[in-house]
């Protein structure tokens, strides 16, 4: 371990004892909001706390032992002390990445619900038919994680494909798994229009940005908002709205345009179309200072624009590789139902395998 980290490591300690002499000192107890801000660092920094005390007691079994090795006259006891050496240094080796581990850095929107918006690319009809097997495996993969999955606005084919779908999906962690899928995705397969039997190369993109929770987040002037109501549109029957509940807002400065009709009130729908109009301000601002962003996290994640390919989902190989770091499995009917684990985790241990390299 470095010095760097140590020293790191070592005003963690400092403060955890800071913390609990100030969460029990009395006249903190009476600042009910102070005590509660210490109380809650506190238990943040439990668990590294914990598991630096047990790497600092094994550092010093290790100390002890070697020092054992060095003085201890009998054959048996210092074979055994060189034993407990090399059992020590093993245990010391694994303490030091969960170390590590906790260290690096939390992305702040790792909690938080997302905007996922699914927009077919080039191929015509296949890839908007492709579109629609991308909102499905979303859906399939909250299912799976427990999440509320949510159509808020959506443009369907003929032919039940999507050509544009804005989507949100709420649960614990829903940014930490999804924030790898922003980009376009490819398919090769044999397109259901097709007659010859040829395997076709379409796209569709995907863009996931984490959903402004706090209202101050992105600052909007109404002023600068063209606000159109519109009647929804369906498949007919109960689908049909005959009200003009539907609205499309238009952000003026930007030109960006957000529709929602997926609530029956238009105040709903105005409340939601402005939530989305928020994420993708907030997207298109990190896009701009996308070029400040540390080469590392680039090589991994790439520039995040929608153009970018990430992924091919080959069907007549049954294969799924994730180009970023050339990752294949051999499972495409699961993995587009929703079984996506095993990249998703891939993509996860990567950064983070990346990031500690950083660290060292």
């Amino acid at each position: 371990m470095t010095e760097s980290i140590e020293r790191k490591l070592d005003r963690i300690l400092q403060r955890y004892e800071e913390l609990e002499q100030l969460i029990s000192d009395p006249s903190i107890i009476e600042k009910r909001d102070e005590w509660q801000k210490y109380t809650k660092e506190h238990s943040e920094l439990y668990e590294i706390v914990t598991k630096l005390r047990e790497y600092k007691g094994l550092c010093d079994e290790l100390t002890f032992a070697q020092e054992s090795c060095q003085t201890e006259d009998d054959k048996e006891m210092r074979e055994m002390f060189e034993a407990e050496c090399h059992l020590l240094k093993s245990q010391i080796e694994a303490a030091e990445a969960e170390l590590l581990q906790y260290l690096i850095p939390k992305d702040p929107d790792d909690d938080k619900n997302i905007i996922l918006e699914i927009r077919a690319g080039t191929g015509g009809e296949e890839a908007a038919l492709f579109g629609a097997v991308l909102m499905r495996m979303y859906n399939r993969y909250s299912e799976r994680r427990g999440w509320k999955f949510s159509v808020i606005s959506s443009n369907i084919t003929d032919m039940g494909g999507v050509k544009e779908a804005v989507c949100e999906i709420k649960g614990k962690g829903v940014y930490e798994r999804l924030k790898f899928e922003s980009g376009a995705h490819r398919v090769q397969r044999v397109p259901v229009t097709e007659s010859g039997g040829r395997i076709h190369t379409s796209a569709a993109t995907v863009a996931v940005m984490p959903e402004v929770e706090e209202i101050d987040s992105v600052e909007i002037n109404m002023n600068e908002l063209r606000i159109d109501t519109f009647r929804a549109s369906g498949h007919g029957g109960q689908y049909i709205n005959m009200t003009d509940s539907a609205v499309r807002i238009t952000h003026l400065p930007t030109g960006l345009v957000v529709s929602c009709q997926d609530e029956k009130s238009q105040l709903k729908n105005k409340e939601k179309a402005l939530q989305v109009l928020k994420s993708r301000l907030l997207d298109k601002m990190r896009a701009d200072q996308q070029s400040e962003m540390t080469q590392n996290r680039r090589s991994l994640i790439g520039s995040g624009d929608r153009s970018e390919k990430i992924r091919t989902y080959n069907y007549p190989q049954g294969r799924v590789t994730d180009h970023r770091i050339n990752f294949t499995v051999y499972n495409i009917d699961a993995f587009v139902d929703g079984d996506m684990d095993d990249v998703l985790n891939e993509l996860i241990s990567t950064e983070r395998a990346q990031m500690m390299a950083n660290m060292e």
